[in-house]
């Protein structure tokens, strides 16, 4: 059996792992979302091209951005606990995570948006306003604010085992 880079897992059961983690993080606060926003579960319920375009939405960005990160964090971690080091520190992984949590965050979503933009014709087909917007979007989902900060929340969401 092969097993998977720096993990003693095969590469299926890694990805399964990371995407159910991913899911476990993500559609807990999906639902949260959408039951503080205002009006919006009534709008998904009684209108099926809303809940058609929210579900894209989700099954195309928020989703591969959760995934993605959770599959980056897992390596790294793996990486950096690896258990012949013996300077392994909650600190070091913290030190090393969340920076790389945050700029594979921002730039998937910058990725995502400008593609967006070309497939689904999103900021008027603009690259441009696409990217411009990645900036707002990403403060205010700090505030959860937004659906990207149901994706933000996911991913830290599955990060708290690895700072425990």
């Amino acid at each position: 059996m092969i097993r998977y880079f720096a993990l003693d897992i095969p590469f299926h059961r890694f990805v399964a792992n990371t995407l159910i983690a991913s899911c476990l993080g993500l559609v807990p606060l999906l639902l949260l979302y959408v039951l503080l926003t205002p009006g919006f579960a009534a709008i998904l319920l009684d209108n099926r091209l809303a809940l058609g375009s929210f579900l894209r939405q989700v099954v195309t960005n928020g989703l591969p951005i959760v995934f993605v990160i959770n599959y980056i964090s897992f390596i790294l971690f793996a990486l950096i606990s690896d258990h012949t080091r013996k300077t392994t520190t909650p600190a070091l992984v913290l030190l090393i995570d969340v920076p790389v949590r945050v700029a594979v965050f921002v730039g998937l979503h910058a990725l995502t948006y400008v593609l967006s933009a070309d497939r689904y014709g999103s900021f008027g087909g603009d690259r441009v306003q696409a990217l411009l917007v990645v900036g707002p979007t990403i403060l205010n989902s700090a505030f959860f604010g937004n659906i990207s900060g149901v994706y933000l929340y996911a991913t830290l969401v599955s990060a708290v085992p690895l700072y425990s």
